[in-house]
């Protein structure tokens, strides 16, 4: 894409302003870190834009406070008191969950999983958000807690202009299939390979 200009110009019959504003399916996956870092960066450029940001994460426990996490809520605080930018609402699903899983709890983090996602496909039909941020929202789906198919779909036929990324390691390649943007993020070399934890500001 040299100087941002696409090498090829579909014949589909839209001006370029209307493929410019297509929404957009995205998908951040792969081994290496960054993937919610990418996607919560999108989020704060939406909030800029006035967009209405939705960001539904389903993380290792309900409690856990990442960074992101108050920076966009008091970007939306802001929203409210002055009408810079555009609304945010931040929802943990459930209980909360991670790929490392607790032994005899699947049960419980797979209905929390499904109500998360019901609750996602309603606010889709009724288009209550610009951008919709769904932080590891590839692990319910791998495990089989959220239909697969159903997702495919609903994210390929939403209504509106809707943009929606998706983070998470190992994304179905149906799911990469469908989306408009799939970036693979790929470690090289991780502080944790030479046994140091993760730490403030880096990690959360």
């Amino acid at each position: 894409m040299p100087q941002g200009k696409p090498e090829n110009v579909p014949n589909d019959g839209l001006t370029t302003r209307q493929r410019r504003n297509r929404p957009l399916l995205m998908v951040h996956t792969g081994d290496g870190k960054g993937k919610s870092t990418a996607a919560f960066g999108l989020a704060i450029r939406g909030w800029n834009q006035g967009w209405r940001v939705g960001v539904f994460q389903f993380v290792k426990s309900a409690k856990w406070r990442i960074g992101e996490q108050t920076v966009l809520e008091r970007l939306g605080a802001l929203h409210e008191e002055t009408r810079e930018g555009g609304p945010v609402e931040w929802h943990k699903m459930g209980a909360g969950w991670s790929w490392t899983r607790k032994q005899g709890e699947a049960e419980d983090h797979a209905r929390a999983a499904a109500e998360g996602w019901a609750e996602i496909k309603r606010r889709l039909a009724e288009e209550t958000h610009d951008l919709y941020v769904l932080d590891e929202f590839t692990y319910p789906i791998a495990w089989g807690w959220v239909d697969l198919d159903d997702v495919v779909a609903t994210l390929r036929d939403r209504p509106g202009r809707q943009h929606v990324v998706i983070t998470g390691r190992r994304a179905a390649p149906e799911l990469c299939e469908v989306a408009d943007l799939v970036t693979e993020m790929t470690k090289i070399k991780h502080p944790m390979d030479a046994g140091q934890k993760g730490q403030r500001g880096i990690e959360w």
